[in-house]
């Protein structure tokens, strides 16, 4: 009964938040965070050792990252785990499929690893409980009022999912492991109301439905996992008929959703969020975040790689927290040319290079772009029609050459037939593959 009273709580909690004006909801934000970093700061032997001075001001803390944070895993979280245990029990789930399982009363979860290196989680059954009633709030079309089947696609399931269902609630795990066709079998069985995949997922089922394999009306699909590139955004949205909703979540948290006007707002109830900006013009950031509802795992000054892009516009649901434009990718994803002028190394946002391929032609189906070296990308493209395929490289080729030109030493651009991902692999378009140096670290972006 706790349980199922912590996930009304948080519902209607995140409903009243959503009304509160900028100026109370930052007064709300400001006393929250500081009540749970005291808590922390009292209960974690990793903040303990640090000795704090002012424990409740947030500037007092280092940052964090993932290497960080798993070196120091067992002296930061709050139940005793060891890593070495953690590791065991996430990976027997992996192995076994069966997501069961808790050490110490908490939920283990392992990341995929996009980053380059995995990383581990612990959520406690309270932290569950809240997590549900916060995405129900902010998910759920239409509240408590009607049914919704929901059908998740993840690569992993977990009790954190699977504490969502109750008598209003349906919720079906589709294994990404599983063969594709017999899952779209059983999503035509399920039919879902409320339809969850990563963005790649989602397209191959877009295709299912386009071809006539697959009949499903869900009221509401969400994209997450991975980044929505315009062109799977265009086609998903013209063959379902509706806006595509985004869930930003990853081993950090719960970081981000789209709302009713399909603007993603950074979950700031539950994170509070430092920028660290990339451009000059300050619509480009790395976020920084702290979250002030998780005690089991403390997540204080995290610094994030993905690279955020500012909403120049207010949105017009009216909510306080930050609206986004996009989630652009990693820093991984940043290719790296040679300055025109000063013979220095820049970066080049993901987003620049995707837009040039994108706007060039109609006549593209999937692309990819691969940085090789300092002076060669490679484009990879799928086609409608063959006969183009010459042309539309060449216009591919005179976007992304008009464009680089401006500022870097324009590389050679080669084309390749499109290489289909492994089943299990994030979605990357744009991707870097260059051994990355120190110096391209520092690179001025």
């Amino acid at each position: 009964m706790i349980k199922i009273a912590t996930i009304l709580q948080n519902y209607l909690r995140v409903k009243r938040i959503q009304k509160y004006s900028p100026q109370r909801f930052r007064r709300w934000q400001n006393k929250h965070l500081q009540k749970n970093l005291t808590w922390i700061a009292n209960h974690s032997p990793y903040y303990r050792q640090l000795n704090i001075g002012n424990i409740s001001d947030l500037t007092q803390y280092p940052f964090m990252d993932k290497q960080m944070m798993m070196d120091n895993f067992d002296a930061l979280n709050t139940r005793g785990v060891s890593k070495e245990e953690a590791y065991k029990v996430a990976l027997a789930a992996e192995e076994n499929r069966d997501f069961s399982p808790t050490i110490s009363n908490a939920t283990v979860g392992l990341s995929s690893g996009t980053s380059g290196s995995r990383g581990i989680f612990l959520v406690s059954e309270q932290e569950q409980a809240a997590w549900a009633g916060t995405i129900l709030a902010k998910l759920l079309p239409n509240g408590f009022s009607n049914k919704e089947k929901i059908a998740f696609f993840l690569r992993a399931n977990s009790n954190l999912y699977e504490s969502v269902e109750n008598k209003k609630i349906e919720f079906a795990f589709f294994d990404l492991l599983n063969h594709y066709d017999i899952q779209i079998k059983r999503l035509e069985q399920y039919q879902p109301t409320i339809l969850a995949a990563p963005p790649s997922m989602m397209r191959r089922i877009t295709e299912a439905i386009e071809a006539n394999r697959l009949n499903i009306r869900p009221i509401k699909i969400i994209t997450m996992a991975e980044v929505l590139d315009p062109l799977d955004e265009v086609y998903i949205e013209t063959i379902f008929q509706q806006k595509i909703h985004q869930v930003y979540q990853c081993t950090e948290g719960f970081l981000g959703c789209s709302c009713s006007h399909g603007t993603i707002h950074l979950n700031e109830d539950l994170v509070y969020i430092e920028k660290e900006y990339l451009n000059d013009e300050k619509t480009k950031f790395y976020p920084i975040i702290t979250d002030f509802r998780r005690r089991t795992q403390p997540i204080v000054r995290y610094r994030m790689n993905d690279i955020l892009t500012l909403k120049s516009e207010p949105c017009p649901c009216g909510s306080p927290m930050l609206a986004i434009e996009q989630i652009e990718g990693r820093m991984d994803d940043f290719f790296i040319f040679y300055n025109k002028e000063q013979d220095d190394l820049e970066y080049i946002f993901p987003d620049f290079i995707r837009r040039a391929c994108i706007t060039a032609s109609d006549n593209i189906k999937e692309y990819k772009v691969i940085q090789h070296t300092i002076d060669r990308i490679e484009v990879q493209i799928l086609v409608v029609d063959e006969e183009r395929r010459r042309e539309t490289e060449q216009k591919i080729a005179s976007n992304l050459l008009s464009y680089l030109q401006q500022t870097v030493q324009c590389p050679r651009i080669t084309f390749a037939p499109y290489e289909e991902k492994d089943r299990l692999a994030k979605q990357k378009r744009i991707e870097n593959k260059m051994p990355i140096t120190e110096d391209m670290k520092n690179a001025n972006s």
